[in-house]
């Protein structure tokens, strides 16, 4: 993606500015406290960022008083019509990496990381702005990012025992205290239609957290109660099983692995008990051996190969799916066009200046902003081994569900998330075809009773950075509940 020459974020800036509300009368109706804490997390400028005409906030929420659990978020309006536009959440997975290192900063917020300079550029494609560059009628979102559990980035307890329970369950319960706790303190977007979204693990965390708040909306008082209209989830963990099947079959449709380890694998493996045989053990090791010359997460784009890298493997025990968790490949940090994009969103994080305009570890925390927490990751207790008993009830429950997935992603592949979605045995109602986007085929659609499946041509794991215009496209028509371009005019 080029940088944008200083006519055309000139002309930018003016597009934005011409197309901002008059926001005086925003705040009128919310009380004096709201309105304090507000402007405490009110971000006036980051260091290097350009100047813009949208509002941003961030900070800490409490979601344990009593244990001195606290989550950091970082929230931008839509660049348009903030009172009319959705509330989306955005959750990156691990389980420990954060959505602000990933999602905000590398994907789909407004600000993107450069490369050699310590400033931050525009992102044209990001989700709180309009759909199409010379327009300013359309926003998609209020873009909402959460770090989560604590241990992940910023987010930090005061009782280091919390850290040694973490897990799906805990991490579920805290997201959605916070959210209601966040809305006290935002009540002008109580009554937005609140939406989630996320990839990877977020496949376990954007169901579950789905769940908690469908089931507290039955009970729930006017003031906690959350309109929440549904969910979207890319590359996404949602079985074990198929998850890991499908790895296999797609490095060997793609030419990755050899017929032999292939077959190796198949023989061997079975990948719905444990533990593992040896001649299982000693053929994943061959198969994931392959992920250390060639990106998992994008199988056709480049590896980092700077002296200086951060990339590096984690060891996970416990975590989904149990069997492929014990293998370090499985735990490599993700990258995007620029391989080593993560290396400098890690040093801006960790810039003084930067956290102080962020409001950001005011605890000061013992140890350096990180990606992917390794004792969070080390740390994990439960993880169910499926989520489609869950993604089940929520169709049942009339929310609006997606699921989408980048083709090139060799993580969670394509070709797990068919098999994943095979296993739901839902009625198809509109056949496999192709949707469009700027007269080239975007990827392929299907659509089931309660569900619609998306694919992102040339996408890898985190969709948004690899095919960025094709991702405001896929948000734009989920959150308008429209199907895809089906022809290229």
């Amino acid at each position: 993606m080029r940088l944008f020459s200083i006519s055309s974020a000139s002309f930018l800036l003016v597009l934005l500015f011409s197309c901002s509300l008059v926001r005086g009368g925003r705040s009128r109706g919310l009380d004096r406290e709201a309105l304090q804490q507000q402007e405490a997390d009110r971000v006036v400028g980051l260091p290097g960022q350009p100047p813009v005409s949208f509002r941003q906030y961030a900070g800490y929420v409490t979601v344990n008083e009593s244990h001195g659990r606290a989550l950091f978020y970082w929230f931008f309006e839509a660049t348009h019509d903030v009172e009319k536009k959705p509330l989306l959440l955005w959750l990156n997975g691990g389980p420990g990496c954060s959505s602000i290192g990933y999602g905000a900063a590398e994907e789909l917020g407004p600000f993107l990381m450069q490369k050699g300079v310590p400033e931050l550029r525009f992102n044209q494609h990001s989700w709180n702005k309009g759909k199409y560059a010379d327009s300013c009628h359309i926003s998609e979102a209020n873009l909402l990012f959460l770090e989560s559990p604590v241990g992940v980035g910023f987010s930090y307890t005061n009782t280091s025992s919390d850290l040694q329970s973490l897990g799906d369950k805990i991490t579920a319960e805290d997201s959605y205290i916070f959210l209601v706790n966040w809305l006290k303190r935002f009540p002008q977007f109580k009554s937005h239609d609140f939406y989630i979204a996320g990839e990877s693990y977020a496949g376990h965390y954007v169901p579950q957290l789905s769940e908690k708040i469908f089931d507290e909306n039955k009970r729930a008082s006017k003031e906690t109660y959350i309109n929440f209209k549904g969910f979207m989830i890319g590359n996404a963990l949602m079985d074990d099983d198929t998850d890991q099947t499908g790895m296999i079959d797609y490095a060997w449709d793609h030419a990755v692995i050899s017929d032999r380890v292939y077959h190796d694998v198949k023989s061997n493996c079975d990948f719905s008990i444990e533990p593992a045989t040896q001649a299982c053990n000693n053929a994943l090791n061959e198969y994931f051996a392959v992920y250390h010359i060639i990106d998992m997460y994008s199988l056709y784009a480049p590896v980092c190969t700077s002296i200086t890298s951060t990339r590096k493997s984690f060891q996970i025990e416990g975590a989904a799916p149990k069997l492929f968790s014990r293998y370090s490949g499985w735990h490599q940090k993700p990258a995007g066009y620029d391989p080593c994009v993560s290396d400098y969103s890690e040093v801006y994080f960790n810039r003084p200046d930067v956290q102080e305009a962020l409001h950001a570890n005011v605890t000061k925390i013992g140890y350096n902003w990180t990606h992917c927490s390794s004792d969070v990751i080390t740390k994990w207790n439960d993880s169910p081994a499926t989520m489609l008993p869950v993604i089940r009830k929520l169709i049942n429950g009339g929310l609006r569900v997606w699921v989408f997935s980048g083709d090139t992603d060799g993580r969670i592949p394509v070709t797990s998330t068919r098999y994943t979605l095979n296993k739901l045995g839902m009625k198809t109602i509109q056949e496999w075809k192709p949707w469009y986007d700027h007269k080239q085929v975007g990827g392929w659609t299907i659509v089931f009773e309660g569900l619609t499946f998306v694919t992102v041509r040339g996408a890898g794991h985190q969709v948004p950075t690899f095919a960025p215009r094709q991702a405001r496209q896929l948000i734009h028509h989920f959150l308008a509940n429209q199907q895809l371009p089906p022809s290229a005019f």
